[in-house]
């Protein structure tokens, strides 16, 4: 029978080998990416820990290219851990998938220089956030996608969203509590776009404020349902006041896509994605 995982070698990588991973979950039901060992919590950083220390056999530790809060799913989440023991990519993977619940994911592992660091050496970072925008909540994607009843033009909203690009001041999206030093941010490229029923938010930068994305869906809502026209998103800018954009769009339509990293890496092409947007677009 063929090998069900030709991309996966089972030649061992030798102990202290540093490794990456693509790690791919629903948030749901976890409190955030991050450990709290403090709190008595569950987190998706606490629960592939745990498996990828399981395959060790011994503790490790490992970094993330970007934290998500509560709620908030991750379709490329990239990792990098100094591997404890002497394991194959194929062990890493299957061995730590068998462990985990069924909610979190290892979609591969590969061997990095010393100098990867998989939040540092990330050049940018792309979220997605689906909106089911249908006049009865969806039963089957509860968790997966958010909600919003009203007609929603995602044209308009694409136009408002195009005073996003470049490096600016993003002040009006930053949450409170926010513990970046500079409001400035770099988008490179925002899409709205509907595909059936679902209105979905693509947008790239080179990093992210706290809670940014979301707040920027908030703002886009009250755009694309009529309750504001299209250059509110570029006051907003220019204002510079939190206090005068919308609400913050709920976490569980977030998703983090995709992780840039410079070429000499050579990390596996990320899939478009997550599943339930990818049969009805083209990646750009």
């Amino acid at each position: 029978m063929a090998d069900p995982f030709p991309r996966l070698s089972a030649e061992p990588l030798p102990a202290g080998s540093r490794i990456a991973c693509r790690i791919e979950y629903n948030g749901a039901r976890y409190n955030g990416w991050q450990s709290q060992p403090h709190l008595n919590v569950l987190t998706v950083q606490q629960e592939l820990e745990s498996a990828l220390s399981s395959v060790a056999d011994h503790p490790l530790r490992v970094h993330c290219a970007g934290r998500t809060d509560t709620g908030v799913h991750g379709h490329c989440q990239i990792v990098h851990f100094d591997a404890p023991a002497a394991r194959a990519p194929k062990a890493w993977v299957l061995g730590a998938n068998a462990s985990m619940a069924k909610d979190v994911r290892v979609h591969w592992a590969t061997v990095v220089p010393e100098s990867f660091h998989a939040r540092f050496c990330a050049v940018a970072r792309r979220y997605r956030y689906v909106i089911a925008n249908t006049l009865v909540r969806p039963a089957v994607l509860v968790g997966q996608v958010s909600w919003y009843r009203y007609p929603l033009d995602a044209a308009t909203m694409d136009k408002a969203a195009q005073s996003l690009l470049g490096e600016q001041d993003f002040s009006a999206f930053r949450a409170a509590a926010c513990q970046s030093n500079s409001p400035m941010r770099n988008v490179h490229s925002v899409a709205v776009r509907r595909i059936g029923d679902l209105v979905v938010v693509d947008i790239q930068a080179n990093a992210f404020l706290h809670h940014m994305v979301r707040n920027i869906v908030g703002s886009l809502l009250a755009v694309g349902s009529g309750r504001k026209p299209e250059a509110w998103i570029g006051q907003l800018l220019a204002a510079r006041d939190r206090t005068q954009a919308a609400d913050t769009a709920a976490p569980h339509g977030l998703y983090l896509a995709d992780v840039l990293y410079p070429d000499e890496f050579s990390l596996p092409e990320t899939p478009y994605g997550p599943l339930i947007i990818a049969a009805g677009v083209t990646a750009s």
